[in-house]
């Protein structure tokens, strides 16, 4: 008997001691983190870090149209581009489209969040009402707004020529002079959301005190929001505006949807010149180089978005020793202050001015007479109705593109092109939403994107919460690389990849299928997702799960009986949220799908559009029957997408 103990001790201590030196290696918790993380590296490896790699390959191929075959010509495609009229005017519409719409978002956001977070009534309502572009789908967006724009039929022309600001209709977007300002004014109408949520959580952090000690120290109000509330909200603001332009930098659909590039290239943006050659006309290797070329960028703007955004760690800062980099960061800091002291120099001379001749002003009237000064309640009342002054015609910006796709999609076609009642429908009829219906396979399109919307959030958001818990809860080797490849990932611009996509996807035999589009959408779904799960998942006590396993429970049943139902806001969330993405998405849609049969509802609805004929009545009808599901989720679960987003935001 002893001897069998022995024999068995002997055998089991190599063993112990090969699992701790394989535990020392790949981490305490590796085996249970594999089959969390697992489905969401295979994703990530085989639709992100392949295409991408294949990319690089593939621009430096180039197709020989005469044999057929495709030659590898090394950087030679990288070095046309450099002498190429068409890029270089896409590059130039890129940053010109970009900077512009970037510089009014933040104005405007800004204006708009200061006046949010300030004493007005009605103010949640104000609010729900300025997210609103952010809901709607972007081909709503793009044919609203075209609708609006529209020469003859438009409602612009009429109000600027009833202002007398005009004499005779315009071609907003037929003219290359007036284009590139025209799509930028609907990039602004969409990102004004963005900004106004970011900005408005930054001004809520911003220390009262320190203003209300400024306050009575006698800086006025450009001052005490150039030094104080402005350098308290320096991450916000970087990081809003490093988000924002990757975004409109690679930006297409909305910029394709309305003008196409046209007219003349006028603006046709580095995006949509790479589907032009890549899938227009078969030139993978060319096209992938016309997207790749702005890869550097992508990779110094990226890498400071995560420097930023890591930089609330507050111990880490401050361990971390000064390096040539930091030293870089804080001489743009200082130009970036020296600047914003220049631009702020007269309007504060302006105030300065203004307030002594008010005082001027004030003197003079008390010396005539027994006036007593305006009581402070007064005051308050005067600028109420400056800053309602200042939002009204916002509003108006915001509001009157729903308000033009309703009336719309309830006027007869002979009363649109007869432009007669152009602002209310007379008489109202239902007939637009009756021929949509009948006429045309809006349902089959409807249906199709129920099914890859559903089908592509349930895979995102499972593979999401556990990637999530596994890296916040889970001690394994490559964690912390996995966790900046998401961000990596999640920042990474679809018009990068859909061209190695397409080849994947061809390969495999998923092109025009449904698979093709429920594979490929969790690849921008999946690292938010995680991304936000994060967050929530570490503001949830450990000490829950620990009582539970202690209890006999698994570490998977842990996750979900306990941990699971706890970060239930969260996972709403981001089911919300990758929802919406899905049911709005176009460009892989638009590369991915040939088939009439197989469009979702945002390439049906451009399909609507044959040449120069647009049927007002019909898209705007179905682009409110589009946008409809969107808002009534909204309205249903915005509790739960402000507190899954802010607790997961804070913390991850």
């Amino acid at each position: 008997m002893d001897s069998r103990i022995g024999l068995n001790t002997s055998v089991q201590a190599p063993a112990m001691a090969r699992s701790r030196r394989v535990e020392k290696v790949l981490g305490r918790d590796w085996k249970v983190a594999l089959p969390f993380v697992l489905p969401m590296v295979v994703i990530m490896v085989g639709l992100i870090l392949y295409p991408f790699i294949n990319a690089i390959v593939l621009s430096t191929t180039s197709l020989n149209f005469l044999t057929g075959e495709t030659v590898n010509v090394g950087l030679r495609n990288y070095e046309r581009l450099l002498t190429n009229s068409d890029y270089l005017l896409s590059i130039q519409n890129t940053f010109q489209f970009t900077l512009w719409s970037l510089t009014v978002k933040f104005i405007t956001g800004m204006i708009i969040a200061l006046i949010l977070n300030s004493r007005l009534p009605f103010r949640n309502v104000l609010t729900g009402i300025m997210l609103l572009p952010w809901i709607v789908p972007e081909i709503v967006t793009a044919l609203a707004w075209k609708s609006i724009y529209d020469p003859i039929f438009g409602g612009l022309n009429p109000i600027l020529q009833g202002m007398g600001l005009i004499t005779q209709p315009l071609g907003w977007l037929s003219d290359p002079n007036m284009a590139m300002s025209s799509v930028i004014a609907v990039n602004v109408w969409k990102g004004i959301p963005f900004y106004t949520m970011l900005l408005l959580a930054g001004l809520k952090a911003v220390d009262s005190e320190l203003l209300e000690a400024a306050e009575v120290d006698g800086a006025n109000v450009v001052k005490r929001f150039r030094h104080i509330t402005l350098p308290s909200m320096r991450f916000v603001i970087l990081i809003t505006l490093l988000l924002s332009f990757i975004s409109t930098f690679n930006q297409f659909g909305l910029i394709f949807l309305m003008t196409g590039g046209g007219p003349g290239g006028a603006t046709r943006v580095y995006s949509i010149l790479a589907w032009e050659k890549g899938i227009r006309s078969l030139q993978f290797g060319p096209g992938v180089a016309i997207a790749f070329s702005v890869a550097p960028l992508m990779a110094v703007l990226i890498w400071l978005l995560a420097r930023f955004m890591r930089a609330d760690d507050r111990r880490v800062v401050a361990e971390r020793k000064a390096n040539i980099v930091d030293w870089i960061m804080k001489q743009v800091g200082a130009l970036f202050g020296a600047v914003l002291n220049l631009l702020f120099l007269p309007i504060e001379l302006a105030v300065m001015g203004a307030g002594s001749l008010s005082k001027a002003a004030t003197r003079a009237v008390q010396a005539g007479d027994d006036t007593p000064r305006l009581k402070k309640s007064e005051r308050e009342r005067v600028s109420l109705v400056m800053r309602v002054l200042v939002l009204v015609p916002i509003m108006i910006f915001v509001l009157f593109p729903f308000y033009w796709v309703i009336i719309t999609s309830f006027k007869t076609t002979p009363q649109i092109s007869g432009r007669i009642s152009i602002f209310w429908p007379d008489p109202w009829t239902t007939d637009q939403y009756t021929t949509l219906l009948r006429d045309t396979p809006f349902l089959t399109w409807f249906r199709n994107t129920i099914i890859v919307a559903v089908s592509s959030t349930a895979i995102s958001v499972t593979l999401a919460a556990l990637s999530a818990y596994a890296l916040s809860r889970l001690k394994f080797l490559g964690a912390g690389i996995l966790t900046a490849f998401l961000l990596i990932t999640y920042l990474l611009p679809g018009s990068m990849l859909f061209i190695p996509l397409y080849q994947t996807l061809t390969d495999l035999g998923l092109i025009n299928t449904y698979g093709a589009l429920i594979a490929t959408y969790p690849t921008f779904m999946l690292p938010f997702a995680t991304w936000v799960m994060m967050g929530y998942f570490r503001s949830i006590p450990v000490d829950l799960e620990e009582a539970a396993m202690i209890d006999g429970s698994s570490r998977l049943g842990a996750f979900w009986r306990i941990t699971l139902p706890l970060a239930l806001p969260g996972l709403l969330a981001v089911t919300l949220i990758a929802f919406t993405n899905a049911w709005n998405e176009f460009l892989f849609a638009f590369v991915f799908i040939t088939s009439e049969s197989l469009r979702t509802l945002p390439i049906g609805l451009q399909s609507l559009v044959v040449g120069d004929i647009l049927p007002w009545g019909q898209l705007m009808a179905a682009s409110l029957l589009m946008a409809i599901p969107v808002v009534i989720l909204y309205m249903y679960a915005q509790r739960y997408l402000v507190e899954g987003l802010t607790l997961g935001g804070v913390k991850g």
